[in-house]
């Protein structure tokens, strides 16, 4: 099974390498870092660290993303799975081969890593982050019928089931727009638990008022907007 990586990256030079440092290279066959417009030493510590690094201007974590899914996606043989984590070190990548556990192992399509069914460091996650994903998978089950835990960012699904979501966010929405059109194709889905730390650096969404107030904006526009 070949695996990649993909994670978006903004300002996170002080975290980059700790995260790339951590991933099994032996489990994955490509590491993805999108250097989003960052005005540090991100991508220079990325590609020191060995990573695969891109580069895209439109400002948005799912911009990055899908910039990271275009360029896997010409890469061959194709990956069976992609995986996402952030940049900022609160995932735990050491705990990417149990989050792509269910798909080897059961041929599952889509694995959240869930943050609230695993353990959080004290302060890993700011109150409107737990009650912002409380109110989202609580308005994903109203809506679509399926019952998630969390909208946490450490996740892995099939590029092939991925490609026919037709993802489209670039920025805020993206993690729940994924959830939103898995439920709606009936994707087969498993959380499992991870482990969640303080990130190193400030939160760019949920260190500030106005960037938490976005996100939540955005992130039950885009549930309602598919249902």
């Amino acid at each position: 099974m070949i695996i990649d990586v993909v994670i978006p990256a903004y300002n996170e030079e002080k975290s980059i390498a700790h995260v790339l440092g951590d991933i099994d290279r032996k489990l994955v066959r490509n590491v993805v870092v999108v250097n989003n417009n960052s005005s540090d030493g991100t991508a220079a510590n990325a590609e020191q660290a060995g990573a695969t690094v891109l580069h895209e201007q439109m400002q948005g974590y799912g911009a990055a993303c899908l910039r990271g899914i275009s360029y896997v996606n010409q890469i061959s043989p194709k990956a069976d799975v992609l995986a996402f984590m952030d940049a900022d070190y609160s995932d735990h990548p050491e705990e990417l081969e149990k989050v792509v556990a269910p798909i080897k192992e059961r041929d599952i399509d889509f694995v959240i890593g869930s943050r609230a069914l695993g353990n959080k460091e004290k302060g890993s996650m700011m109150p409107q982050q737990i009650f912002g994903n409380w109110l989202a998978t609580r308005l994903i089950k109203i809506f679509y019928g399926v019952r998630y835990t969390d909208l946490g960012p450490f996740r892995a699904i099939k590029l092939k089931k991925l490609n026919e979501l037709g993802m489209v966010d670039t920025n805020f929405g993206w993690t729940v727009e994924m959830q939103v059109k898995a439920a709606q194709q009936k994707l087969s889905f498993e959380e499992v638990p991870v482990k969640y730390r303080k990130r190193i650096g400030v939160s760019k969404v949920t260190g500030t008022l106005k960037g938490s107030i976005l996100a939540g904006y955005k992130i039950i526009w885009t549930i309602l907007k598919y249902r």
